[in-house]
């Protein structure tokens, strides 16, 4: 565990541009197939079919994750005997977003009308399915948003009325090590080793506000809807993976906090008893009225198998007003799971 208090730039994309598939389904349709605009909300989106008419929509961007010196969200400059891996211009970082100016290092940052220090730690336990308790003490920064950053995946969250925070979040690395900041460049460092990492596979999607993406796991063959679609509608819990049933979805960020990032995280067993097959996974967005008309913009980083961790960075632009309440599928941009058996 270690204490920081300058803030540091991560940083931007440099992309190459690809091609996936998009399709759009119209509110007629959506509303016809699930009901009322509420159980829209509660189902979100079912599968498409022919019977409904799909609209080609051609403005998206796939682009790599390679980086260049554009501002990000902020992190922390870490100690010299901290992992290089972990500097702050990692090519694992999301993708860039505005930050606020950098706090000059002579101000002092924790102090009170009395000038009293305040002392942040932060702790990382390993628990089952590769998931990390991930803990903080920050007595004197209640109800703050603060970023937690971790091998590329990021998001915010708010620490209680008394300045603490207690979490369970997925592990995307073996030696994990998590970094949380304040927004006034304060913060704290805790590390994990995570000795059950290789059992699972693990996709993230992340994205900054409201912008009504989803990510889908549907498992052998399932459909939407099944006891074999997992999602954050429907998102089971590690006991799944661990006993070899299936996935599980863990949404991490608090919705609530202000400009939220936001990282669901899909994680599969990779052997699961008697079943060879694969888990088809999708992005897909919601138009609403918080993204219509707009270009909004997510990030997805895979860890499947021995492979090195893959990140893409994506942008569609999203339908005008008029379609709020259709729903667009992002199809190709994630890789499909092959799970092998016993």
């Amino acid at each position: 565990m270690a204490r920081m208090n300058k803030i540091a730039t991560a940083a931007g994309t440099l992309a190459c541009a690809l091609g996936i598939g998009y399709v759009m389904q119209s509110t007629d349709a959506a509303t016809a197939r699930y009901g009322s605009e509420a159980a829209v909300k509660e189902q979100e989106l079912r599968r498409l079919s022919s019977e409904n008419a799909v609209l080609e929509v051609e403005d998206i961007v796939l682009t790599s994750a390679e980086f260049s010196a554009a501002p990000l969200e902020p992190t922390l400059a870490l100690p010299d005997s901290a992992p290089v891996m972990l500097a702050a211009a990692s090519a694992d970082e999301p993708i860039a977003r505005p930050v606020p100016a950098p706090i000059s290092a002579e101000a002092p940052l924790s102090q009170t009308a009395e000038t009293q220090t305040c002392d942040i730690t932060a702790n990382a336990r390993p628990v089952a399915g590769a998931m990390v308790n991930l803990t903080l003490a920050a007595p004197c920064m209640p109800n703050e948003r603060i970023t937690v950053h971790h091998n590329g995946m990021i998001f915010t969250q708010t620490t209680s009325e008394k300045g603490t925070l207690d979490i369970t979040v997925p592990a995307l690395s073996q030696d994990a090590t998590f970094v949380i900041a304040f927004g006034n460049g304060d913060g704290a460092i805790a590390e994990a080793k995570i000795d059950d990492l290789a059992e699972f596979d693990r996709v993230v999607l992340q994205w900054k506000g409201d912008t009504g993406f989803q990510m889908h796991a549907r498992e052998f063959g399932a459909d939407y809807d099944s006891a074999g679609h997992v999602w954050a509608g429907t998102p089971r819990s590690v006991a799944s993976a661990i006993t070899g049933e299936g996935g599980f979805m863990t949404v991490n960020g608090d919705l609530s906090a202000a400009e939220p990032l936001i990282a669901e995280v899909y994680t599969f067993p990779v052997l699961t008893e008697g079943q060879d097959a694969r888990v088809a996974l999708t992005v897909e967005a919601e138009v609403i009225k918080a993204n219509c008309g707009q270009e909004i913009e997510a990030q997805s980083i895979e860890l499947l198998g021995d492979a090195k961790i893959k990140t893409q960075d994506l942008s569609v632009a999203v339908p005008d007003c008029d379609a709020v309440g259709s729903f667009l599928v992002l199809n190709n941009l994630l890789q499909d799971m092959k799970v092998a058996g016993h």
